[in-house]
């Protein structure tokens, strides 16, 4: 048994769904990233967490992977191109050392929706990125990116 000291539910939210957000394009920034080993051991795969910043979905994390060395050419070459579509978005167009220098930076994903198949329940997949913009249609200002991320801070403390 643990001592949880008194725990009052009615001061925290509840954990949200783990349905698909809808289709479609969402302010989001990477917070979490890692090399993975294949299933085959035949190769490894970036797992990059994105979280949406801004909007209805705020908080809620896609995933995706980059084959970045695996057995099948098409598969590294759709990855490294994938890659250099973050770097751009995120405009960090110098060698990329570490995936933590993507880390943190406001980003526009394109999301889809993966039908449910093969015993797997549906989920979001990830189509495209792009520079984050406003609603205007600008790049996100310093101003505006550090208003996101002040609301988003503000969102998960309280």
């Amino acid at each position: 048994m643990a001592k949880l000291g008194g725990f009052n539910p009615k001061q925290h939210e509840e954990v949200k769904s783990f349905e698909p957000i809808p289709k479609g394009t969402y302010v989001a920034m990477i917070v979490g990233s890692e090399m993975r080993q294949t299933r085959a051991a035949d190769g490894e795969y970036l797992k990059l967490t994105f979280e949406i910043i801004d909007g209805t979905y705020s908080r809620r994390l896609i995933w995706t992977n980059l084959n970045l060395r695996n057995k099948n050419p098409k598969a590294v070459e759709i990855a490294n191109r994938n890659l250099a579509s973050i770097c751009r978005a995120v405009h960090h167009m110098k060698p990329l050392e570490d995936s933590e220098e993507l880390h943190n930076k406001a980003i526009k994903i394109k999301v889809d929706i993966r039908e449910a198949q093969n015993g797997y329940d549906a989920s979001n997949e990830i189509k495209g990125y792009a520079p984050a913009t406003d609603k205007e249609g600008g790049r996100f200002s310093d101003k505006t990116y550090n208003e996101a991320i002040s609301k988003y801070t503000r969102t998960q403390t309280h």
